[in-house]
Protein backbone atom coordinates (compact mmCIF):
# COMPACT_ATOMS: atom_id res chain seq x y z
CA UNK A 1 0.00 0.00 0.00
CA UNK A 2 2.89 2.38 0.65
CA UNK A 3 3.84 2.32 -3.04
CA UNK A 4 0.30 2.78 -4.33
CA UNK A 5 -1.77 4.92 -1.92
CA UNK A 6 -5.50 5.38 -2.34
CA UNK A 7 -7.22 8.68 -1.69
CA UNK A 8 -10.73 9.23 -0.37
CA UNK A 9 -12.84 12.31 -0.08
CA UNK A 10 -14.46 12.26 3.35
CA UNK A 11 -16.70 14.91 4.90
CA UNK A 12 -14.82 16.51 7.79
CA UNK A 13 -17.42 15.60 10.42
CA UNK A 14 -16.79 11.90 9.76
CA UNK A 15 -13.05 12.15 10.49
CA UNK A 16 -11.43 11.48 13.84
CA UNK A 17 -10.66 14.76 15.62
CA UNK A 18 -6.90 14.18 15.42
CA UNK A 19 -7.00 14.39 11.60
CA UNK A 20 -8.77 17.73 11.72
CA UNK A 21 -6.25 19.04 14.24
CA UNK A 22 -3.33 17.84 12.10
CA UNK A 23 -4.85 19.66 9.12
CA UNK A 24 -5.24 22.79 11.22
CA UNK A 25 -1.66 22.54 12.49
CA UNK A 26 -0.44 22.24 8.89
CA UNK A 27 -2.49 25.30 7.95
CA UNK A 28 -1.04 27.28 10.86
CA UNK A 29 2.47 26.37 9.74
CA UNK A 30 1.83 27.18 6.07
CA UNK A 31 0.31 30.59 6.83
CA UNK A 32 2.98 31.53 9.36
CA UNK A 33 0.49 31.74 12.23
CA UNK A 34 2.73 29.17 13.94
CA UNK A 35 6.49 29.33 13.48
CA UNK A 36 7.28 25.79 14.62
CA UNK A 37 5.65 22.37 14.79
CA UNK A 38 5.81 22.64 18.57
CA UNK A 39 3.84 25.91 18.48
CA UNK A 40 1.29 24.56 15.97
CA UNK A 41 0.65 21.42 18.01
CA UNK A 42 0.20 23.42 21.21
CA UNK A 43 -2.29 25.72 19.48
CA UNK A 44 -4.31 22.76 18.16
CA UNK A 45 -4.07 20.59 21.26
CA UNK A 46 -2.33 17.56 19.77
CA UNK A 47 0.99 15.92 20.50
CA UNK A 48 3.94 16.35 18.20
CA UNK A 49 4.01 12.57 17.72
CA UNK A 50 0.39 12.63 16.46
CA UNK A 51 1.28 15.46 14.10
CA UNK A 52 4.30 13.61 12.69
CA UNK A 53 2.36 10.34 12.46
CA UNK A 54 -0.42 11.79 10.29
CA UNK A 55 1.07 14.89 8.63
CA UNK A 56 1.79 13.17 5.30
CA UNK A 57 -1.55 11.36 5.22
CA UNK A 58 -3.85 14.33 5.90
CA UNK A 59 -4.25 16.41 2.75
CA UNK A 60 -7.33 18.62 2.85
CA UNK A 61 -8.99 19.38 -0.47
CA UNK A 62 -9.78 23.06 -0.56
CA UNK A 63 -12.55 24.60 -2.65
CA UNK A 64 -13.49 21.37 -4.39
CA UNK A 65 -16.39 22.99 -6.19
CA UNK A 66 -14.30 25.75 -7.79
CA UNK A 67 -11.57 24.81 -10.23
CA UNK A 68 -10.32 21.64 -8.55
CA UNK A 69 -6.65 22.56 -8.60
CA UNK A 70 -4.36 19.70 -7.61
CA UNK A 71 -0.63 20.22 -7.02
CA UNK A 72 1.78 17.40 -7.77
CA UNK A 73 5.35 17.31 -6.52
CA UNK A 74 7.66 15.30 -8.73
CA UNK A 75 11.28 14.21 -8.56
CA UNK A 76 12.58 13.74 -12.09
CA UNK A 77 15.81 12.52 -13.57
CA UNK A 78 17.49 15.52 -15.18
CA UNK A 79 17.30 14.26 -18.76
CA UNK A 80 16.11 15.92 -21.94
CA UNK A 81 12.44 15.30 -22.66
CA UNK A 82 11.30 14.07 -19.23
CA UNK A 83 9.27 17.18 -18.43
CA UNK A 84 7.89 17.29 -21.98
CA UNK A 85 6.68 13.69 -21.66
CA UNK A 86 4.87 14.55 -18.42
CA UNK A 87 3.26 17.65 -19.91
CA UNK A 88 1.96 15.51 -22.78
CA UNK A 89 0.52 13.05 -20.26
CA UNK A 90 -1.32 15.87 -18.48
CA UNK A 91 -2.72 17.04 -21.83
CA UNK A 92 -3.83 13.49 -22.76
CA UNK A 93 -6.02 13.25 -19.63
CA UNK A 94 -7.36 16.83 -19.95
CA UNK A 95 -5.53 18.18 -16.90
CA UNK A 96 -5.16 21.91 -17.57
CA UNK A 97 -1.78 22.97 -16.18
CA UNK A 98 -1.96 26.26 -14.31
CA UNK A 99 1.60 26.49 -12.92
CA UNK A 100 4.94 24.73 -13.25
CA UNK A 101 7.81 25.36 -10.86
CA UNK A 102 11.20 23.73 -11.02
CA UNK A 103 14.23 23.91 -8.78
CA UNK A 104 17.66 23.94 -10.42
CA UNK A 105 18.65 20.27 -10.84
CA UNK A 106 21.25 18.87 -8.49
CA UNK A 107 22.83 15.42 -8.46
CA UNK A 108 21.03 14.56 -11.70
CA UNK A 109 17.55 15.17 -10.23
CA UNK A 110 15.06 18.01 -10.51
CA UNK A 111 12.16 18.80 -8.18
CA UNK A 112 9.17 19.94 -10.24
CA UNK A 113 5.84 21.13 -8.89
CA UNK A 114 2.89 21.10 -11.29
CA UNK A 115 -0.54 22.51 -10.44
CA UNK A 116 -3.37 21.47 -12.71
CA UNK A 117 -7.08 22.13 -12.97
CA UNK A 118 -8.80 18.75 -12.97
CA UNK A 119 -12.45 19.57 -13.69
CA UNK A 120 -12.31 17.90 -17.11
CA UNK A 121 -9.99 15.07 -16.13
CA UNK A 122 -10.72 11.86 -18.06
CA UNK A 123 -9.20 9.59 -15.36
CA UNK A 124 -9.34 9.54 -11.54
CA UNK A 125 -6.57 11.34 -9.63
CA UNK A 126 -5.24 7.98 -8.40
CA UNK A 127 -4.93 6.77 -12.01
CA UNK A 128 -3.20 9.98 -13.09
CA UNK A 129 -0.76 9.59 -10.21
CA UNK A 130 -0.15 5.96 -11.23
CA UNK A 131 0.50 7.03 -14.85
CA UNK A 132 2.89 9.76 -13.70
CA UNK A 133 4.79 7.31 -11.47
CA UNK A 134 5.26 4.80 -14.30
CA UNK A 135 6.51 7.47 -16.73
CA UNK A 136 10.20 6.94 -17.57
CA UNK A 137 12.38 9.48 -15.78
CA UNK A 138 10.02 9.92 -12.83
CA UNK A 139 11.73 8.97 -9.59
CA UNK A 140 8.95 10.03 -7.20
CA UNK A 141 5.50 11.57 -7.53
CA UNK A 142 2.95 12.62 -4.93
CA UNK A 143 -0.06 14.87 -4.50
CA UNK A 144 1.14 17.87 -2.56
CA UNK A 145 -2.12 19.79 -2.22
CA UNK A 146 -5.56 20.01 -3.64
Amino acid sequence: MANNPKYYIVEASALPEVFLKVAEAKRLLSTGEAATVNEATKLTGISRSAFYKYRDAVLPFQNMMIGRIITFQLLLQDETGNLSTLLNLFAEVNANITTINSIVPTNGCAVVTISAETMDLTVHIEELLRLIRKTPGVIKAEVLAG
